[in-house]
């Protein structure tokens, strides 16, 4: 089959390919969500425990995001885009057969590498195969399968997890793997670009070792998960790492995570608030799905049917972000629609076992409209001032900085709820548990405002259209939330 012979079929399959994988690894994040309860009953485990599944698959997508681009550019788009698919199946398959929480933190690590390089290569598949013409057309046939993951992920997952085996979360992916293996390896074609730098294999060790050991060790603080000796060690290891990258990043020619783009005002606005904002966003789908089944009592399926309101809010934002950033510009709409978001974060603390299931699905469905109009602008805003030449590693570094602050919010959701069970004595969470951890996270996401509030009133008005420039539709910029979905939010 000649994919190249008609571009009719070409902006069409190139982009439903791609879509596939990213539908399966959105699937997959927000399905183990719900999930998580019924996984840790039937480990033994403490459900907060389970919260290291989740951190382990958000740390190992930091990790090898970085060699993304370049393994596409040195092998062939086509050759790393089915490997990511092969490397996350089998993750999956590892993540079904386990019956411990190391092989499952373990199996879902090795989904994490496979996920790392789904998402940004497929996206430049499309770039070099889809003419610039037909490129809006063709992300718009991206967006809607890959939002459907975070859509269909908590019912599903709590329909499985309530009538079923909770392994079967991880089995769907294998048709959906092969699938999609079979048409990548089949259509898309196996470009390759020349690159004059070396691949960053110093800074590479020193940033992912840096990371997983001050993410990890931040993991562990307080819940008896490793003696303590060794969480202060692996946390201020990590940072010593981390400052040794620092330094190597500012001699090297061409380091894999180019901190020099931090001097660029919009990208530091979008990568500094946004750190803040996706914290509150990588807790969201921890600390809910718990609060309703842990706290209130309902089954893994009643969640879910719940949970996946605020994606379904998300999908709404898809025809409005276009025409709010024109009117408002970026400054105006980060600044005050983080204190909204935060404001709907501090409000979930407030729901109740009493409290009509009717008013909780649509106070998660208008959160989660504002919140994907938030990484929408996000999103954007980050590109806005970066030239072609630093496009690539503008990507590598958003990509990881997303994918960290989603980590640490997991982290830090878990260790909120950790610390109210310490304060109250107890050994199991209740109803009133959650209040504190939602509260301290809409204030996390509350303090992205003051980047934002910095920004100058113009930023970004050439991208938006405000102000007489071209302006781009809905499906340009709506795009980008498919791009780095995960959790409640769908981003």
């Amino acid at each position: 089959m000649r994919l190249t012979k008609s571009p009719i079929s070409r902006e069409f399959i190139v982009p439903l390919i791609v879509a596939c994988a990213l539908f399966m690894e959105n699937l997959d994040s927000t399905v183990i969500s719900t999930a998580l309860p019924a996984i840790a009953r039937s480990m033994g485990e403490n459900p907060l425990k389970l919260n290291l599944a989740i951190t382990c698959y958000l740390l190992s997508l930091g990790i090898f995001i970085p060699i993304s681009g370049w393994m596409a550019d040195r092998f062939g788009s086509r050759t790393v885009f089915s490997s990511a698919i092969i490397i996350f199946t089998l993750g999956s398959i590892g993540c079904a057969s386990v019956s411990s929480l190391p092989g499952l933190m373990i199996a879902r690590a090795v989904q994490g590498m496979g996920g790392a390089m789904t998402v940004p290569v497929g996206r430049l598949v499309i770039l070099r195969t889809i003419p610039k013409a037909q490129l809006v057309q063709a992300m718009t046939y991206l967006t809607v399968p890959a939002l459907l993951g975070p859509v269909l992920g908590p019912p599903l997952g709590g329909f499985i997890a309530t009538f079923g085996s909770w392994r079967w979360i991880f089995l769907i992916n294998i048709p959906i793997g092969i699938l999609g293996l079979t048409l990548a390896w089949m259509l898309i074609p196996n470009i390759k670009e020349p690159r004059s730098d070396a691949f960053d294999w110093p800074g590479f060790a020193l940033v992912g070792l840096g990371l997983a050991g001050a993410m990890f060790g931040f993991e562990t603080i307080g819940r008896d998960i490793i003696p303590g000796i060794w969480t202060a060690g692996l946390v201020s290891g990590g940072g010593v790492l981390l400052v040794f990258y620092y330094l190597h990043a500012r001699k090297a020619d061409f380091p894999i995570i180019d901190l020099r783009l931090m001097q660029i005002k919009t990208f530091s606005a979008a990568i500094g608030g946004g750190f803040l904002f996706r914290m509150g966003i990588g807790a969201l789908p921890f600390l809910v799905p718990l609060m309703l089944q842990l706290g209130f009592g309902l089954t893994p399926f009643e969640s879910g049917m719940i949970t996946f309101a605020g994606a379904a809010g998300a999908m709404t934002m898809k025809f409005t972000a276009g025409p709010i950033l024109r009117r408002l510009g970026f400054r105006r709409t980060l600044l005050w629609n983080s204190l909204l978001c935060a404001v709907f974060m501090a409000c979930y603390g407030l729901f109740r076992p009493e409290t009509p299931h009717l008013v909780i699905i649509l106070t998660l469905l208008v959160g989660g409209f504002f919140r994907s109009l938030q990484f929408t602008g996000l999103n954007t805003l980050a590109y806005a001032d970066i030239d072609s030449p630093r496009m690539s590693r503008a990507t590598t570094f958003s990509s990881v900085a997303q994918q960290l602050s989603l980590s640490f919010g997991v982290g830090c959701g878990a260790m909120l709820l950790h610390f109210t069970l310490l304060a109250k004595g107890q050994a199991q969470l209740s109803a009133d548990d959650f209040w504190p951890a939602f509260v301290v996270v809409g204030v996390l996401m509350g303090l992205s405002s003051i980047s934002f509030w910095k920004m100058a009133a113009n930023a970004g008005d050439e991208i938006s259209g405000r102000g007489g420039h071209t302006t781009p539709t809905p499906d340009q910029l709506a795009p980008q939330v498919a791009s780095h979905g995960t959790g409640i939010a769908a981003d």
